[in-house]
């Protein structure tokens, strides 16, 4: 039942609001502390040891305005005008493969000045609001094969298509796992899930063994890199070079850390400390117990944000709810587990934490959608509509 938005509105949740503007916050200063002595010694960077942290900053900042504007948006809103949002997007993952800016071998931005927009961060949320939409409208027919996965299983193969253009294998796992999540909260016939996924494996599996075929050297070095977090000092200067220092990083931590600010790794021998490696140098300052208590908040936080999607009464918002949450938590869990050796480096960002714009941006304007989804069940009684069934 589509819920009425006429009326007083609740407020928002007001303890994940906090949370999230709190992940923000140590962000901040945790890009300050992992680029600030590189940046003052380093000419492009104008020797101002505040370059990264006030770009940071500014994102933060546009940020938190998006997610204020999205909190104060009837979140039904997004059924239908999310088409204003993806559509542009969609276009933008089109052109970037062809006029995109280049960098470390993938062309996946748009450079505006000194800064830029990465296509790929707003195509993760347009997908979310897209599927939510799609599956809440097909409701038991999203059961059906043909009519309910396959839709879905076109829609997501075109958006990874577009990416792997540029390429980024790290965005399509992310997106690949959060579609799925949000599949399963869709309701997906799990028998028919399972075997779409052993056909798409194949399909995938015999397109890259032909690639292969095609370019033998480049998928030898693509390989060795995947799979250098299952000997991390087989080759530590080059394949493993990055998950090395990466793990001596959190070594040298120990159980109470170096300090803040005494990172060493970060001193030119890790490579992207305020980005890719952001949590190494979070263990490497903290130690065993910051880390702990950082990942224990960030639990929370994703606790916290599923909560809210459970709770909506309208099964559009619960679907878009847990979809934004999983894809942050996606996220996070396969940077923390490519930095630590736990899987392999795919070079994703840790949402709210590493510097990016258009990461942390996407991220805020998701929190927005959630916290307006938050909105709903926080109506007076009298507001309510009745609980889906």
């Amino acid at each position: 039942m589509k819920p009425k938005t006429n009326g007083l509105r609740g407020r928002p949740d007001f303890l994940l609001l906090v949370l999230t503007l709190l992940l923000v916050g140590f962000g901040l200063i945790m890009v300050f502390s992992a680029s600030s002595n590189t940046a003052v010694i380093s000419k492009s960077n104008n020797f101002d040891a505040l370059y990264f942290t006030k770009r940071q900053l500014l994102f933060a900042v546009l940020g938190t305005f998006s997610m204020f504007v999205a909190m104060n948006i009837p979140y039904t809103a997004f059924k239908k005008g999310f088409v204003i949002y993806f559509f542009p997007v969609l276009i933008m993952l089109i052109l970037v493969p062809f006029v995109g800016k280049s960098l470390n071998g993938a062309r996946s931005w748009f450079g505006i000045g000194s800064l830029g927009i990465q296509p790929t961060e707003f195509a993760k949320l347009g997908l979310v609001l897209y599927l939510g939409s799609l599956i809440a409208k097909k409701g038991e027919k999203f059961r059906d094969f043909k009519k309910g996965l396959v839709p879905v299983f076109i829609i997501i193969a075109v958006i990874c298509g577009l990416i792997m253009l540029q390429p980024d294998l790290g965005a399509c796992i992310v997106i690949a796992g959060t579609s799925l999540i949000i599949i399963v909260a869709g309701g997906a016939n799990l028998k028919q899930l399972f075997l779409s996924g052993v056909i798409i494996a194949s399909i995938v599996a015999a397109l890259v063994s032909v690639s292969m075929l095609h370019d033998p050297d480049s998928w030898t070095y693509r390989i060795n890199r995947f799979t250098a977090f299952m000997d991390p000092t087989s080759d530590m200067q080059n394949t493993t070079y990055h998950l090395s220092r990466s793990l001596e990083a959190l070594g040298h931590g120990g159980i109470t850390g170096a300090g803040f600010g005494h990172s060493v790794q970060k001193l030119r021998y890790m490579p992207y400390p305020y980005s890719d490696f952001i949590f190494s140098v979070i263990g490497e300052e903290f130690g065993f117990i910051g880390s702990l208590l950082f990942l224990l908040f960030y639990l929370f936080f994703i606790w916290r944000g599923m909560l809210v999607a459970i709770r909506c009464p309208d099964t559009y918002g619960t679907i878009v709810g847990v979809g934004i949450v999983s894809l942050i938590a996606v996220q996070a869990i396969i940077n923390i587990g490519g930095v630590t050796g736990a899987m392999p480096l795919t070079g994703v960002t840790l949402p709210f934490i590493s510097h990016g714009g258009s990461s942390l941006i996407v991220c805020l304007l998701g929190m927005g959608v959630l916290l307006s989804i938050s909105r709903e069940y926080n109506r007076p009684a009298q507001e309510k509509p009745p609980a889906r069934k």
